[in-house]
C-alpha cells in the first residue's frame, strides 16, 4: 500500500496527530486509504511504529447520541457485542478512530477452507453475536437509534420495488405492462406484510460475511450503522445464504439449529422466550429470503447502473437462483416466479462487456 500524502491528508492530519499522540505517546504515523465496497464512507489505516488503527470518515455529526454509527455501536458495547472500540473522534469533520480489526473476512476464511466443516466453528461464532444482538440488545430500551427505525411494510416493499427498479427494468431493460406492475405489487406487498407481521428485534441490517471480520480467531462486528428492528430472519438470511459465499444448504441448516439452542437459552425480562415452531420458522426463513436476495440483486444492479462498478455483477445470477428456489416453495408467489423465468431472468449471466 502506498501512504496517502499531500491534501488528501491534510483533511484529518491534526487530528490524527493529538489523537495518536494522546493514546500512543508517538507523533510520527502513516495513513494508507482502504478499498471501498459499497459504501460511500471512506476508511484509511493509520500506523504509527507499535499500533495500527482505522479512520472512518464520513459526513460531519453532531455527538448527540443520535449518530447511528456510534448510538448503535455503544449499545451493543453495553450488552457484549463484539464491535471495534473508538479511540477518538472529530464530530466537525466527520472522522471516527476505530481499533483495527485487520483484514480478515468470515468471507475469505470461508474460502480459504478446503471443506465448508471447518468454517463452522466460526459461523458459530458470529451466530453468538447474533444472539446478543436480537435479544439483550432488543430488551434493553433506550434511546438507541436502531429502536427509532423498522422494518415494516413500507421499508420491506421498498427494497423490492429497489430490486425491481434496478434489476428488472434497467439492468434486465424488462418493459413490464401495467397487468404485470399491479401483480408484482400484489404479491410484494403479500411478502412484506408477512414479515412486517413477525415479532420485531433490533437486526443487523447488512449481516454477511465481509461485515464479520476475525481478529486472532474472535469474530467482530462492522457496518452496524443501519440497524433497526425486524424479524429475526432478515440477520440469518443475510448471513447464510450470503452473496459472497455458497454455502450448502445442510450447513446453513446446522447453523439454524445452532441459533434455535443459543436462543432457548435467553433469559427474557418475563422469563424463557417460547420456543417458535420450527415449521412457522422455516417458512418465515424462505419468504424473508426472497424478499432480502431480490433486494440484493436490486444493489448488486445499482451499483453498475449508477457508477458502472462492475464488480457485484457476478453475485446476481446465483443470488437469483436462491430466490427461485424459495419462490417455488410457494404458490402465492407462483406469478413473480412465473414472471422472472418467462422474461429469462433466471437464465441471464450479467456480462457486461
Amino acid at each position: 500500500m502506498t501512504p496517502i500524502k499531500g491534501e488528501d491528508k491534510k483533511e484529518f492530519d491534526s487530528f490524527l496527530q493529538t489523537a495518536l499522540e494522546k493514546k500512543t505517546g508517538h507523533k510520527q504515523f502513516e495513513v494508507f486509504q482502504l478499498a471501498g465496497d459499497a459504501s460511500a464512507r471512506r476508511y484509511y489505516r493509520v500506523a504509527t511504529e507499535s499500533e495500527a488503527f482505522v479512520l472512518m470518515v464520513w459526513e460531519p455529526f453532531k455527538d448527540d447520541g443520535n449518530y447511528p454509527f456510534l448510538s448503535v455501536r455503544d449499545h451493543f458495547a453495553k450488552h457484549g457485542v463484539a464491535v471495534p472500540a473508538v479511540i477518538a473522534k472529530a464530530p466537525d469533520q466527520g472522522l471516527v478512530l476505530l481499533e483495527d480489526l485487520g483484514d480478515l473476512t468470515l468471507e475469505r476464511k470461508f474460502w480459504e477452507n478446503q471443506s465448508q466443516q471447518l468454517s463452522i466453528p466460526f459461523y458459530r461464532q458470529a451466530i453468538d453475536e447474533l444472539i446478543k444482538m436480537h435479544y439483550p440488545s432488543t430488551f434493553d430500551r433506550n434511546n438507541c437509534t436502531a429502536f427509532k427505525m423498522e422494518f415494516d411494510v413500507e421499508k420491506l416493499l421498498w427494497e423490492l420495488n429497489y430490486g425491481r427498479d434496478h434489476l428488472l427494468v434497467k439492468l434486465c431493460d424488462i418493459k413490464l405492462s401495467e397487468i404485470e406492475k399491479r401483480e408484482l405489487e400484489r404479491v410484494f406487498v403479500k411478502i412484506c406484510t408477512t414479515l412486517h407481521e413477525e415479532p420485531k428485534y433490533i437486526a443487523h441490517r447488512d449481516y454477511h460475511s465481509r461485515n464479520v471480520m476475525l481478529k486472532l480467531g474472535k469474530a467482530r462486528i462492522i457496518d452496524f450503522q443501519d440497524a433497526r428492528l425486524g424479524p429475526v430472519q432478515y440477520d440469518l438470511v443475510s448471513l447464510l445464504r450470503d452473496s459472497y459465499v455458497n454455502m450448502d444448504e445442510p450447513i446453513a441448516r446446522e447453523l439454524i439449529g445452532y441459533y434455535l439452542d443459543r436462543r432457548r437459552e435467553v433469559k427474557a425480562p418475563s422469563g424463557r422466550l417460547e420456543d417458535p415452531s420450527l415449521e412457522k420458522f422455516m417458512r418465515i426463513y424462505e419468504v424473508q429470503t426472497i424478499q432480502r436476495c431480490f433486494k440484493a440483486c436490486g444493489s448488486f444492479s445499482s451499483f453498475y447502473n449508477l457508477r458502472n462498478d462492475t464488480r457485484y455483477l457476478k453475485y446476481i445470477a446465483p443470488t437469483l437462483q436462491t430466490v427461485k428456489k424459495s419462490l417455488a416453495s410457494f404458490d402465492e408467489y407462483r406469478s413473480f416466479l412465473n414472471l422472472l423465468t418467462d422474461q429469462g431472468v433466471f437464465e441471464n449471466k450479467f456480462d457486461v462487456a
